[in-house]
C-alpha cells in the first residue's frame, strides 16, 4: 500500500531564490553544506545550512551532474567535458574533454559508486532517438557502458553496491542492472518500473528524472512534471508518494546530521505563467524530514 505524503506546509523551501532548472543535490558531510547546480544558469551552488550561507561559482558552459572530489573540491561534469572546481579559490581546471557533440549532447545526472568512479549520462537534445549513453568516469578516462537513453537520469546504487539504477526520463521507464564493484561492470538489465507516459491523462504522474537510494536500499525518486517524489522498493513497488509544492522535481539528495532530511532540487525554466503561480516555490531547493535516513555520498577517486 502506498503511503501518502505529509502536508504540503511540512515542505519548506531549503533555499528560496529559484533556480532556472536545479538539478544535483550533493550533500557534503564534512562541510554540512548542500551543493548543487543550475543547469541553464550555468552555475553551481553551495548553502551552508546552519550559517544560511550562500555561493555561486559561474560556469563556461552548462553543468549536467557534480560530485565530490577525494581530494578537495568537486568534479563538474560540464557540456565540455569534465572539469575540477576548487570551491576554495573557484579555480576549474578542465580534467577530460566530452567525447560527444556537444551541439547535440551534455552530460546530465551522475553519482559515484563505492569504488570512487562518477558515473554520468549524457542527454540527446534532439531527443527524437536514444544517442545518449552511460558513461564511467575511472582514472581520469571516460569508458561508454552502452546503455542508449535519451535522457540519462535516475543513476543510483544499492547499499551494498550490487544494483546500479538507471533511468531514461522521456520514455518514463527505471532499469536496474546487477552491478560489480570490483570490476566496474554492469549487466543483467530488467525493468524496475514503467510509468503512463500519456500525458494527456488527467492521471499522468510526471515522468522518472533524478534519484537517490536511502539507507534500507528504497529508491526514491523525482517525477518531472508530476509535482511528487516516489519512494520505492527494490522490486519497483510504490511505498511513498510525496506530494510537492512545486510540479517540475528534479533530482533528490538526504542530508543533515542524521541524513533524515530530503533535499529536492526544482525547475521554473520555460514553465507557463499559470503553473508557476499555482507553484510559487518552482525553481527553489525544497526540504522535508523523513524517518528513514539515506547514505553518505561517495567521492571521485582519481
Amino acid at each position: 500500500m502506498t503511503d501518502t505524503s505529509p502536508p504540503s506546509e511540512q515542505i519548506t523551501a531549503a533555499f528560496d531564490q529559484p533556480m532556472l532548472l536545479g538539478e544535483s543535490p550533493l550533500w557534503h558531510a564534512e562541510e554540512a553544506a548542500l551543493y548543487w547546480i543550475d543547469i541553464p544558469g550555468k552555475a553551481v551552488h553551495r548553502l551552508h545550512i546552519e550559517s544560511r550561507q550562500h555561493k555561486s561559482w559561474p560556469m563556461p558552459q552548462e553543468p549536467g551532474a557534480i560530485a565530490k572530489h577525494a581530494r578537495e573540491g568537486l568534479v563538474v561534469a560540464l557540456r565540455s567535458g569534465m572539469a575540477h572546481l576548487n570551491t576554495q579559490t573557484g579555480a576549474l581546471s578542465p580534467l577530460l574533454a566530452a567525447p560527444y557533440d556537444t551541439a547535440r549532447i551534455r552530460f546530465n545526472d551522475g553519482r559515484c559508486d563505492a569504488a570512487g568512479r562518477f558515473w554520468c549520462g549524457t542527454i540527446y537534445e534532439p531527443r527524437d532517438r536514444e544517442a545518449g549513453t552511460l558513461y564511467c568516469f575511472e582514472r581520469n578516462s571516460l569508458r561508454d557502458a552502452h546503455h542508449p537513453v535519451t535522457t540519462s537520469n535516475g543513476v543510483a546504487f544499492s547499499p551494498d553496491q550490487r544494483l546500479l539504477y538507471h533511468s531514461n526520463t522521456p520514455a518514463h521507464r527505471i532499469n536496474v542492472y546487477d552491478y560489480d564493484l570490483a570490476t566496474g561492470m554492469a549487466g543483467n538489465c530488467r525493468l524496475l518500473r514503467q510509468f503512463d507516459a500519456d500525458k494527456s491523462s488527467p492521471d499522468y504522474g510526471g515522468r522518472p528524472d533524478g534519484a537517490a537510494v536511502d539507507s534500507e536500499g528504497a529508491y526514491w525518486c523525482a517525477m518531472f512534471e508530476g509535482g511528487r517524489v516516489l519512494r520505492l522498493s527494490p522490486q519497483g513497488e510504490i511505498l511513498r508518494e510525496i506530494r510537492l509544492p512545486a510540479r517540475c522535481p528534479t533530482m533528490v539528495a538526504f542530508g543533515g546530521a542524521d541524513l533524515r532530511t530530503l533535499y529536492i532540487t526544482t525547475g521554473r525554466n520555460g514553465r507557463s505563467d499559470s503553473e508557476l503561480q499555482q507553484y510559487p516555490l518552482s525553481g527553489c531547493v525544497l526540504s522535508l524530514r523523513v524517518d528513514v535516513p539515506g547514505r553518505l555520498e561517495y567521492s571521485y577517486r582519481p
